[in-house]
């Protein structure tokens, strides 16, 4: 049975077309709130930004599902007298990739557009045959003459800067995008609360959905939000590697590959028992899953729900994603179909003050 429609795609395309950098994420928190509104029966807003929406709000036992709602982007760090702009990372942002890319510069002003400039390769000869962008040398060209024209257009340090690639489908198969990670699995959860409300599902239980803040700086906004909610029971969803393209190692990333079924981690965080409910629901269900293991922190908002107010049990269930940080980022729609479908199921699994206690 297909999840995904017409409207909630629609909103799929608005969501991820909209800048949500790290630290300013209010613009995709609205849309995503006035999407999920019709489902819920209230909503939270905290002061950083992290947005929740609360099924059965009365209900003393609390689960959460979790996505985070920030993306990576640039900051503007220093404009030079001849008009170009030098900028830091804000997130894990990759360098490498920035050369020739279309930017938005957000101003008070509004959008300036820019490009990433880079040195044409007919120049680069001798010792920078070999030149490469790093941090110290990429730099933003706004078409200005100099650092007053510059200010003129509202630009100044500490200004945000996103690229400017857009959603879009390859094949009929994936979609295709900047900021995959992790609003897509803002949209996930947002399509398992529309799934109750049309299903006319009764919880058992007080339904959190989070869409989290500041994951790309430190999971901050999770740890913010958990001491908030104090939960009883955390159910995260990210993104992690497809490995089976170019250049990737399985071995040392694990072996998991788009459109095999969303992908389940074993970690110290990660609750075993949890983990078991879902791997059970996925098996009666005939919801495919891929397995994965993280040898210390999942490194996602998992860490910080289960290690917060005395230890949430916790879990992680992750979409695969091709190309990672990159303004093309690749998830299989089956995938994201299949996320949705194993969060809703082990919702309906899980039974009021359910005992996650191990013995």
């Amino acid at each position: 049975m297909k999840i995904i429609n017409e409207a909630s795609e629609k909103f799929l395309y608005e969501y991820l077309n909209n800048a949500s950098p790290t630290g300013y994420e209010n613009e995709g928190q609205k849309l995503w709130l006035d999407y999920i509104k019709p489902y819920v029966d209230e909503w939270q807003l905290d002061n950083y930004g992290t947005t929740y929406a609360v099924i059965n709000p009365d209900k003393p036992f609390k689960v959460v599902i979790e996505g985070h709602a920030d993306e990576i982007s640039w900051y503007v760090n220093h404009i030079s007298d001849t008009g170009f702009i030098n900028v830091i990372k804000n997130g894990g942002s990759d360098h490498m990739i920035a050369p020739s890319k279309r930017v938005n510069i957000h101003t008070d002003k509004g959008i300036v557009k820019g490009v990433f400039g880079w040195p044409a390769i007919h120049v680069r000869t001798g010792k920078d045959a070999t030149l490469a962008p790093s941090i110290e040398n990429i730099f933003l060209d706004v078409g200005a003459s100099d650092k007053k024209e510059v200010e003129e257009m509202g630009i100044h340090v500490g200004c945000v800067v996103t690229f400017e690639d857009g959603l879009t489908k390859l094949n009929n198969k994936y979609y295709a995008g900047r900021a995959l990670d992790n609003r897509m699995g803002g949209f996930c959860i947002a399509e398992v609360a529309r799934l109750l409300k049309e299903n006319k599902k009764e919880l058992p239980f007080g339904l959190y959905i989070v869409n989290a803040v500041q994951e790309e700086v430190g999971l901050r906004g999770a740890e913010m939000i958990a001491n908030t909610i104090k939960p009883n029971v955390a159910i995260v969803t990210d993104v992690c590697h497809d490995t089976s393209t170019p250049l990737l190692n399985a071995k040392k990333e694990g072996d998991v590959k788009c459109g095999k079924g969303p992908s389940l981690t074993f970690a110290p965080a990660v609750h075993n028992k949890l983990l078991r409910l879902i791997r059970d629901v996925a098996s009666k269900n005939e919801i495919p899953v891929q397995l994965s293991a993280s040898s210390r922190s999942t490194g996602t908002d998992t860490d910080a729900f289960a290690y917060s107010n005395g230890g949430v049990p916790s879990a992680l269930i992750s979409l695969p994603l091709r190309y990672m940080h990159t303004t093309v980022e690749m998830a299989h729609i089956d995938d994201v179909e299949n996320v949705i479908k194993l969060i809703y199921e082990t919702l309906l699994a899980i039974e009021d003050g359910h005992n996650f206690k191990y013995f």
